[in-house]
């Protein structure tokens, strides 16, 4: 029998101090709201609060804080669940800025304003589908059981397979207690998320015979899909091409012409000319290696100078820190719209993420007013934006095959990427490369759809992009639900 403690204390520490906090690991909140979507008024609840994670003699190691948002009582409504990533990252993110009934208060383009808060999400999918949003352990409000000596099992939740393991118990759990296994279900990730979710899938289907009907994978990472020496420093070039457009730094030319546009163009090079010539390494002869340089400062905007005290391995740090530096500013890693102010001109990268700051700007005191004041949930624990989760035990991670193999087995499961071209992290060609490779028998390439928006990492922050991103979202739930008492099979 599964014991459920009433309180568990455990220690939050805080830098420079630490203190005893309790909560109650297995309690939830439920509140009732209506929001409006596409014209629609649509009535929900909210259940926010904790949910355990139990070990093998049904013991609570953790509790993990969720929030879910439904629509009436269908049994058989689709169910969106929700990760981001870090991998130490709450699920703040898409919850108030993307695809949940409330988005922050922020300009079109994604910047702070103040006051602070929120407003209603016009686009949110919560029409189509009910969302749970997942805070992994020591992420938002989550936090493991500590034993008596203030300890707890690292390996049990930090690392690629531990993760994927510890969430996909958590998730049966879920949805036994909501009674949604009649329900088509979704997973959704985040950058690092997209490794979670993508493991998650093998994982749901072969252990606990849960299977998904679709993957999306937002500002995907690479998966465990190897693209080393060549590749790897070729594949930067299409998203250098994108900041630099969209800060004016390119030819007349080359602004003249729509973006994507310009990146078929430079996709072109990359792989038809770039790759080949870095191959070669230090015999690439003199003359080829000057043009490829004069080619990938015309793509960039940065001077060939640079490319060439590189060896034609530009690293994104220096591009950060030189697109813009004749301006005064870097650029942002995340999102390259975004600028930031070094103190000095010189050095080899920024002195911070521009992008970072100004969303941590917004989204802080958001959340923590919204749980609180519009949730109704109360607790004195920390909401960790970022959680420390390390070390973190990054191998072996054969996520991008396991999804392959959870499709293989599914023949109705579909994915979605979704990228941002200003994105200087997951950037969005690399995002392409991976759909490449995640099925390299070219057996499912209409079951991999790829959407591209002109934003960076949070593409739904910029309000063109969280209006067509939702929309996407909305089309690919609709589309990949299969038609009733049709089989599934090849």
């Amino acid at each position: 029998m599964k014991k459920i403690l009433a309180f568990i204390t455990i220690l939050s520490s805080t830098l420079a101090f630490s203190q005893a906090v309790e909560f109650k690991v297995d309690e939830t909140v439920i509140t009732t709201h209506e929001v409006t979507i596409d014209g629609e008024k649509i009535k929900y609840t909210a259940e926010t609060g904790m949910q355990p994670v139990w070990d093998e003699q049904g013991d609570p190691i953790a509790g993990l804080q969720f929030t879910y948002y439904k629509v009436g009582d269908n049994k058989d409504r689709p169910l969106v669940i929700s990760f981001n990533g870090g991998p130490g990252s709450a699920s703040v993110w898409m919850h108030l800025a993307y695809t949940g009934p409330r988005t922050l208060n922020i300009s079109d383009e994604g910047f702070p304003v103040q006051p602070y808060g929120y407003k209603e999400n016009p686009y949110s999918i919560l029409d189509v589908a009910d969302i749970v949003y997942v805070n992994p352990v020591n992420t938002g409000h989550s936090r493991p059981v500590l034993d008596e000596k203030g300890n707890f099992d690292k390996e049990t939740f930090f690392g690629v397979n531990a993760d994927i393991e510890y969430l996909a118990e958590w998730i049966n759990t879920f949805v036994s207690r909501k009674d949604k296994w009649l329900a088509p279900k979704y997973l959704i990730g985040e950058s690092y998320g997209t490794t979670r979710v993508s493991g998650l899938a093998n994982e749901l289907q072969n252990s606990h015979w849960m299977y998904i009907n679709g993957v999306i994978l937002v500002s995907p990472t690479e998966l465990g899909i190897e693209r080393d020496g060549p590749v790897e420093v070729a594949n930067r070039l299409p998203y250098f091409a994108a900041a630099a457009w969209y800060h004016d730094k390119l030819t007349p030319e080359l602004q003249s012409k729509p973006v994507l546009e310009l990146l078929d163009e430079v996709e072109y090079f990359t792989i038809q000319e770039l790759i080949p010539a870095l191959t070669k390494g230090g015999f690439l002869d003199s003359e080829l290696r000057m043009e490829m340089a004069e080619k990938m400062s015309y793509y960039s905007g940065v001077d060939e100078s640079i490319y060439l005290q590189n060896n034609l391995e530009l690293p994104f740090n220096a591009f950060w820190k030189t697109l813009k530096i004749d301006d005064g500013y870097t650029v942002g890693r995340l999102d390259s719209r975004y600028l930031g102010l070094d103190e000095k001109e010189a050095g080899t990268r920024p002195d911070y993420n521009s992008e970072l700051t100004s969303w941590l700007h917004s989204f802080t005191p958001a959340i923590n007013h919204y749980l609180k004041h519009e949730l109704n949930y109360q607790t004195d624990l920390q909401y960790n934006m970022f959680g420390n989760v390390y070390p973190w035990e990054r191998t072996p991670n054969n996520t991008g095959k396991q999804l392959r193999q959870a499709m293989a087995q599914n023949p109705s499961m579909q994915v979605m990427i979704q990228t941002g071209l200003f994105d200087g992290a997951t950037t969005y060609f690399n995002a392409k490369y991976t759909m490449w490779h995640i099925d390299e028998s070219g057996k499912m390439q209409d079951r991999l759809h790829f959407k591209t928006y002109e934003s960076g990492h949070m593409m739904y922050l910029r309000r063109d992009d969280l209006k067509a991103a939702n929309e996407d979202l909305r089309a690919f739930i609709k589309n990949s639900l299969p038609k009733v008492n049709a089989p599934i099979k090849y």
